[in-house]
C-alpha cells in the first residue's frame, strides 16, 4: 500500500470521527427551546375583568380581505364593485406620463429607456462606455425581503428558584 493510499485512509478516518463528534454535539442539545413568552400572573391567565387588567377579553379580529381583494379595491376607485377600462388603465397612464418627459404624447426610445440608460451611466464608474464585471454587478436588481412584523424585543425570562 502506498503513502497516498495511507493518507486517504487516515483522512477518511478523521472525517468519520469528526462527523460522529458533530452528531453527538448536535443531538445532545436540548430538544425544545425555553419558553418564548414570560409566564403570566394567574389573574391575567384566567381572563380577569378588573380595571387594571391590561389584556382585553377578546382578541382583535383580523381583516378578511385577501391580497387579491385589496388589489381589486386599489383599482376600483368609485367603489362600485366593478373595474372599468378607465379605472384599469389609470396606473398605466400615470406610468406613461412619467416616461413621456417632453409631454408630447409620444414615447421616444430614449424616453422609454431612460431608466436603463441612467442605470448604465451610474454603473459605468470610469465613464469608459463599457462596464467591467464589478461595475455590472452593481446593476443587479435589489429584491425586497419578506415583510417583517414590527414586534417589540423579547424580554428575558427570569429564572424561578
Amino acid at each position: 500500500m502506498g503513502a497516498a493510499a495511507m493518507r486517504r485512509y487516515l483522512a477518511g478516518g478523521a472525517a468519520v470521527i469528526a462527523l460522529i463528534a458533530a452528531g453527538f454535539m448536535f443531538f445532545s442539545g436540548k430538544a425544545r427551546p425555553g419558553p418564548l413568552l414570560p409566564p403570566q400572573p394567574m389573574a391575567q391567565v384566567s381572563g380577569g375583568t378588573g380595571a387594571s387588567d391590561p389584556l382585553p377579553d377578546a382578541a382583535p379580529e383580523a381583516t378578511d380581505k385577501t391580497r387579491e381583494q385589496k388589489r381589486f379595491d386599489r383599482y376600483d376607485k368609485d367603489r362600485d364593485a366593478k373595474i372599468t377600462r378607465e379605472e384599469y388603465l389609470v396606473q398605466r397612464r400615470k406610468a406613461y406620463a412619467r416616461l413621456d418627459v417632453d409631454g408630447d404624447g409620444k414615447l421616444s426610445f430614449d424616453e422609454w429607456a431612460v431608466k436603463a440608460t441612467t442605470k448604465f451611466a451610474d454603473a459605468d464608474r470610469d465613464k469608459s462606455g463599457a462596464m467591467t464585471a464589478p461595475e455590472f454587478a452593481t446593476t443587479a436588481v435589489k429584491r425586497k425581503g419578506p415583510a417583517r412584523a414590527n414586534c417589540p424585543p423579547v424580554q428575558p425570562v427570569a429564572e424561578e428558584s
